[in-house]
This record gives structure tokens, C-alpha cells and sequence, in this order.
């Protein structure tokens, strides 16, 4: 090739290469960046949306060790933003195992309308500030499951110190756990919430066993690397039956010596109170700790 063929060649590549000419338009409007249409989620996705406290309502005080920031990375909607009103409930399950980052949480939520949904997720939380591998379900719950779970509002597990030991009956208690999971779990309905923690000893997470059977029924079967995490499903007979060999055996649980008190109820507005009756409570005082039935 000559030289005035290559000096053709390369001015044609870079005529070829140079960006296409474009009018100079103006800047962005910057407020056009804050004003996009925001789509309204799905039921499964956010079972409340768009509630706001009416003037007479207020927040009901949460404190089960998970701060708002970290339901976000959860992909949920922080607990302590969400209005249950009369007649509804959430109930939230979180496992946390002492060895290892993997983590899951559940939350059923049940609604005045008579439909019910589960929000889970499975991922593990270290290392980054995202939660790694996260699993999402989302889906409602089939019409058969609603009434169990909504028995929950007024079943006797509530009355349970939050925080406990296992006194096995001879003065012994239960060693502090070191290789097991943890579990708590978070009942909120309209004016109230109650918050449970218990350790990996079966006989004391036996003692919550059928609001984890229910929790995990509800969630396990829709994606399999969630079924992944928990092996044996909604099985949670051997920690039922650990807890019901603690009782006939003179055990109990006592409360733990570092034992927090609930977050306090929240009253309810008049338009409530009229009709308080209708709907079932958790009893505000506690009663002496009994096996639970039914499952």
C-alpha cells in the first residue's frame, strides 16, 4: 500500500471513530429526577401499603433487635413503620444461627379483607453491606392456613417471659448456647406487639415449637434454596416433644436473668374501643407457662 493510501486509510478510520455531532441541549431539569410516578406494589409484595396513622392512631413501639435500616437491606418494609389495625396481625420469625451467616426471616401477615400473605427471605448477612445471596418469596396464603395463624392472637405463648432459662427441674439450668440457632419471634396487632427470644436448647425452643411450625409451613415448598435451609421443613416435632418432656418432668422456664421487660401497648382510638370486644388480645398479664396443643 502506498503512503498516501494509508494516510486516506487512517483519516478514514478516524473520521469513522469521532462521536456524531449532537446540538448542544439544555441541562436536565433536576426536579424531574425526584418526580417519576411511583408504581403501587403488589399485595405479596407489601400486604399494608399506603397506610398512614390517622389522627387519633399511634406507632406501636417495637424492640426485637432489628433497627429499620436493616429491613430495608431485607428487602421489607421496616416493622416498625407498619399499621395493623383492629382484626389484623403480623407475625415475624427470624432464625439466626450462632456459627455461620446464613439467616432467615418470616412474616405472615393476616388483613381485615380475609386474605392472608407470607414475605420470606433466606440470604446471608456478612461480609458485604447487602445481603448476599438473598432468596425472596413473596406470595398469599391459601384460605385453609388463615385460621391457625389468627389463633395465634390470643394463644397462651404470648404470656411467656421474652427472655428465658431452662430450669430442668433438679436447680440445673440450661448452659449458654454455643452451636445451635436462635429464634425470635414477633407478634404485632392493633395497639401491641410482643416479642419472644429463644436460645438453640430444644426444650426452650420447644416452647414457641407450633408458632415456628406455622411460620415455616407457611413459607417452606416455594423455592427450593430456601427449602435448603431448613432440611426437615416445618418439622419442629422434636423440639415440641423436648419442651413437653421438660414440663413432665418438673421443669420450666424461668425468666432470664438479664429478662427485658415488653414494649408498652399503645391505646386504641374511641372508634376501636366501641367494638374491642369483637376481636381477641393478648392478655396483658402473665399466666404460669403450659405445653402448647394443637400441634
Amino acid at each position: 500500500m502506498s503512503l498516501a493510501g494509508l494516510i486516506a486509510g487512517l483519516a478514514l478510520a478516524a473520521q469513522q471513530a469521532a462521536p456524531p455531532f449532537t446540538p448542544n441541549l439544555p441541562p436536565p431539569d433536576p426536579a424531574v429526577w425526584w418526580s417519576p410516578e411511583t408504581p403501587r406494589p403488589s399485595s405479596d409484595l407489601d400486604p399494608l401499603y399506603g397506610r398512614r396513622l390517622g389522627r387519633r392512631e399511634e406507632p406501636i413501639p417495637i424492640a426485637n433487635g432489628v433497627e429499620p435500616l436493616l429491613y430495608r437491606l431485607w428487602g421489607l418494609q421496616p416493622l416498625q413503620n407498619q399499621l395493623v389495625r383492629r382484626g389484623e396481625m403480623m407475625l415475624e420469625v427470624w432464625a439466626r444461627p450462632s456459627r455461620g451467616v446464613r439467616q432467615t426471616v418470616i412474616r405472615v401477615t393476616t388483613r381485615r379483607d380475609g386474605r392472608a400473605f407470607v414475605q420470606a427471605r433466606a440470604g446471608q448477612g456478612c461480609c458485604t453491606p447487602e445481603i448476599d445471596r438473598r432468596v425472596d418469596i413473596n406470595a398469599e396464603l391459601p384460605s385453609e392456613q388463615i385460621p391457625a395463624l389468627k389463633a395465634l392472637i390470643g394463644d397462651a405463648v404470648w404470656d411467656q417471659p421474652r427472655d428465658v432459662t431452662v430450669d430442668y427441674g433438679d436447680g440445673s439450668v440450661s448452659p449458654v448456647c454455643l452451636d445451635g440457632v436462635a429464634w425470635d419471634i414477633t407478634l404485632l396487632i392493633a395497639g401491641q406487639a410482643r416479642h419472644l427470644r429463644r436460645a438453640c436448647d430444644d426444650a426452650e425452643v420447644g416452647s414457641i415449637a407450633h408458632v415456628l411450625g406455622l411460620a415455616l409451613n407457611a413459607a417452606v415448598g416455594r423455592d427450593a434454596r430456601f427449602d435448603a435451609v431448613f432440611p426437615r421443613g416445618a418439622d419442629v416435632s422434636r423440639q415440641h416433644m423436648a419442651y413437653e418432656q421438660l414440663i413432665a418432668s418438673g421443669g420450666l422456664l424461668k425468666p432470664a436473668a438479664n429478662a427485658r421487660p415488653q414494649p408498652p401497648s399503645v391505646p386504641l382510638p374511641p372508634e376501636d374501643e366501641r367494638e374491642a370486644g369483637a376481636s381477641a388480645a393478648i392478655p396483658p398479664t402473665p399466666r404460669p407457662v403450659s405445653p402448647p396443643s394443637g400441634f
